[in-house]
């Protein structure tokens, strides 16, 4: 079946996206991997130069009479992102590269309400809007990471109060005519790995699991299509009435079980002091032989989740991350079994490849800056409202 034609919207964006997850190029082999010749791909490089989107720096030649000029995304260019968590509300500018210029953090209250989380946002635009003014920037696109956020919660989020509609009213307001995004953190925490992580696993499509303060996943697929990310909630996937309480209002809850808060109350630490100890607590927190078991039990139930999940739409990989990315291998391979025991035949016969990644908690807000990058990408560098000629 031959290939439908790329409308110039589209092209552009294949081509932006690929600089931004490949970090830069040579001509040829990003001819070849967004399907352009290379004169076709010229006339497209010469605009987005001449817009101030890409750049091209001389380079050592890959090969004896290789090309010397790389091409990779403008570093001038400046994003905005604000990712929302449970304790605070970060803001920053930076690059298409993921370089922070700007960061600022604004405290959320212990029981966040609508109220108070629209005054934490109105506070971090002020700060946004008067560091931008001062050092005269224009922001090229806004990206806003939302906890829980999805097609049932946009102005009822049942993670933390927020009214989406009432905020894309003050961003409005306040950043006029600049484009902005909202998406769900997890799909932020995926966009992040997939243009930021080094070497991450996989180019195609896949499923992208994010285990921190609550439990969720994204389907990952070609990114400069319209639905590239696709938030999944298989955290609240029940698996007994009389499990733990869920924040979500259920029991027995994957998430119950796996979430941040659920490992440190099985720990006999704080949440908090979880938090501090970051990527250590593995090796801080000694693990007797009992907690290591129910350790295991709850990373099976993971396995099951996600095992579920691909019943549901198959996928040849899975990526995770968080917390169970620290542990050894014998632990994680509790997530592997609980996996196989839900693929007929296992993840050998099912196709399935596995890789955990490193934990992108406490990091805000690279994740919302990655995926201010990825939303400027995937339009291809143009306005909402251009015309999109073949």
């Amino acid at each position: 079946m031959p290939e439908q034609p790329r409308s110039r919207r589209q092209t552009r964006a294949a081509i932006l996206t690929h600089l931004l997850q490949s970090g830069g190029t040579f001509r040829p082999p990003l001819a070849k991997a967004v399907r352009l010749s290379e004169a076709s791909l010229s006339r497209i490089l010469f605009d987005l130069k001449a817009e101030g989107l890409i750049e091209e720096v001389r380079r050592p030649a890959p090969y004896v009479g290789g090309p010397t000029a790389l091409v990779s995304l403008d570093g001038s260019v400046a994003l905005a992102a604000f990712e929302l968590s449970t304790q605070r509300l970060s803001v920053g500018v930076g690059s298409l590269s993921g370089e922070l210029h700007y960061t600022e953090h604004v405290p959320l209250p212990k029981r966040p309400t609508v109220e108070s989380v629209g005054r934490a946002f109105r506070e971090a635009m002020t700060l946004l809007r008067d560091w931008t003014r001062r050092r005269r920037i224009t922001l090229a696109q806004i990206g806003v990471s939302v906890p829980g956020l999805g097609r049932l919660s946009v102005s009822g989020n049942p993670i933390i109060p927020c009214d989406v509609d009432r905020l894309r009213d003050m961003f409005g307001q306040t950043f006029a005519g600049v484009p902005i995004d909202f998406t769900n953190s997890v799909v932020a925490h995926a966009t992040f790995h997939r243009c930021r992580t080094e070497n991450y696993p996989f180019s195609g499509t896949h499923l992208f699991v994010f285990v921190s303060h609550g439990v969720a996943g994204a389907w990952m697929d070609d990114p400069a299509e319209a639905d590239a990310l696709q938030p999944i909630e298989l955290g609240h996937m029940v698996f007994g009435p009389d499990g733990p309480r869920c924040r979500c209002g259920h029991h027995g809850c994957v998430e119950a079980y796996t979430s941040l808060q659920a490992l440190a109350e099985l720990l006999g630490v704080s949440e908090i002091e979880l938090l501090r100890l970051g990527y250590e607590w593995a090796n801080a927190i000694p693990l007797s032989s009992r907690v290591r078991q129910e350790l295991r039990r709850r990373l099976f139930r993971l396995g099951l989740a996600i095992g579920n999940t691909l019943n549901v739409k198959p996928c040849g990989g899975v990526a995770i991350s968080g917390w169970p990315s620290l542990l050894a291998e014998d632990d994680r391979k509790a997530v592997i079994e609980g996996i196989d025991a839900c693929l007929l035949g296992g993840r050998k016969l099912a196709q399935v490849s596995l890789a955990f990644v490193p934990p992108s908690t406490g990091n805000d807000p690279q994740a919302a800056l990655a995926f201010a990058a990825f939303c400027l990408a995937r339009s291809g560098g143009m306005p909402a409202a251009s015309t999109e000629a073949a």
